[in-house]
């Protein structure tokens, strides 16, 4: 067993865990932070997609041991004082999810794409940001929509970095 320490959704956390421990399996099963989803477990999908310092990963190839030292984000640690991010606020309003299993890191990985790429985004920038996370329900139009409109309120000045 391994003993890491990390700062996940901005409160620290330690416990110990086999070294091949994934983040994905360390933040459901350790920490009951169940938002992050597992979908391929092997990196194609993107519903496990999470911030670790600032950076979108995809918690299901990630080792837990990595992370050690980290600050981690998670869906959960999005809303502040029980106000939606402007990125799932936008998801809600362009109804941009059906079956809802990809929104998570399909969230996390807009608002990377917002950190890295600014809030003025067009639609060919957004697929092709887009191309690691799949979903089987929506066809992509309303989640295109909805990150640009959250995007354009996360310029408003409404935390342009999640993870702040």
């Amino acid at each position: 067993m391994t003993q890491v320490t990390m700062i996940v959704n901005g409160k620290s956390v330690t416990a110990e865990v086999e070294p091949r421990t994934l983040l994905v399996q360390f933040l459901r099963e350790h920490l009951r932070l169940t938002g992050t989803h597992v979908g391929c477990d092997t990196s194609q999908c993107g519903a496990c997609v999470v911030h670790v310092d600032g950076r979108a990963v995809k918690s299901c190839t990630t080792l837990a041991v990595s992370c050690d030292g980290s600050e981690v984000l998670t869906i959960e640690g999005l809303a502040k004082d029980g106000q939606l991010h402007p990125m799932q606020e936008a998801f809600r309003e362009y109804h941009a999810l059906q079956c809802g299993y990809c929104t998570p890191g399909m969230i996390m990985a807009a608002i990377d794409i917002v950190n890295r790429k600014g809030t003025q985004l067009d639609e060919a920038t957004i697929r092709e940001e887009l191309e690691g996370n799949i979903c089987r329900c929506t066809g992509y139009h309303n989640i295109v929509k909805a990150i640009a409109a959250g995007a354009a309120a996360m310029g408003a000045g409404e935390f342009r970095q999640a993870a702040e």
